[in-house]
């Protein structure tokens, strides 16, 4: 068996600085973690990927063709899908070693994950090749500190969910960035109540707010009935938040369940040993 986490989410979420920490984390903790660059649009991260896709076609290579000439996220889904159909390069470069543990750190672009299929091919994929997969879909804490923004990072962690069929975490990074009011709070929304961030918005006292009301609860109904998102805070910074954040995702994934139990031979006790003279 074979252990892999898909990070995902929208771009400047903190998918590379996690994978980052991540793999020092587990170095330190005797293991060994790996990471995949699906990114063709990366710059710079502060890992050496095991797998980087820009060795097979980089962002730049779709928008700069002549006869393709696309955008900034046609060019991103082009690049995955060309992924995808040389998957026998792919399977070349991730090999074949059991127990390997690899963070697959994916495009910033969200429609990858929520709507269109090529994720989800990958996904049936690197299932094909052995690999238990868990989701972690990222979002920036600074972007979720009042009852809408959190509503729509909820809707669009339960759309990715939705679309890849997956065991799942949702992650709000950059906890460390935020001041002490922001994160009394956040904590209000980790384990998210559409009934409070309703009431949170009703007290906005918006027009925008006041015309869409009837949407704004439909919504939270959808998150109510689905009880399936819940948010996870994660301060880089803090050994014991990362510590529960990789032990959480194990698991899901029964990292190690399927290693041999180390058993100690004990020479049986010599009974005439026991007799006292």
């Amino acid at each position: 068996m074979r252990y892999a986490q898909l990070v995902v989410g929208p771009a400047g979420s903190g998918k590379s600085t996690y994978c980052s920490t991540i793999v020092k984390h587990a170095s330190d903790a005797k293991r060994i973690v790996e990471v995949v660059n699906l990114d063709p649009a990366a710059e710079h991260f502060d890992y050496e990927p095991l797998v980087d896709i820009r060795e097979l076609i980089h962002l730049d290579d779709a928008m700069e063709d002549d006869e393709l000439q696309f955008g900034p996220n046609g060019g991103l889904v082009f690049c995955v899908e060309t992924l995808l159909e040389n998957c026998d390069w792919l399977e070349e470069q991730l090999g074949d070693v059991d127990d390997d543990y690899l963070l697959f750190d994916c495009p910033g672009q969200i429609e990858l994950y929520t709507h269109l299929p090529v994720m989800r091919k990958l996904v049936d994929l690197l299932q094909k090749w052995n690999f238990r997969i868990c989701v972690v879909f990222m979002v920036d804490s600074q972007f979720m500190i009042d009852g809408a923004k959190f509503l729509s990072g909820t809707m669009a962690a339960l759309s990715v969910m939705v679309n890849l069929e997956l065991p799942h975490v949702n992650i709000l990074t950059k906890m460390d960035l935020l001041s002490k009011s922001a994160r009394r709070q956040i904590d209000d929304y980790l384990d998210p109540d559409p009934h409070v961030l309703l009431a949170d918005m009703r007290n906005a006292k918006s027009k925008w707010h006041e015309k869409y009301a009837k949407l704004t609860e439909a919504i939270g109904e959808v998150i109510e009935n689905f009880s399936l998102v819940r948010f996870y805070p994660l301060n880089i910074k803090d050994e014991e938040s990362v510590e529960n954040i990789m032990l959480t995702i194990d698991n899901i994934i029964q990292y190690g369940e399927d290693a041999d139990v180390n058993v100690r031979d004990f020479d049986e006790p010599d009974p005439e040993d026991d007799n006292c003279d």
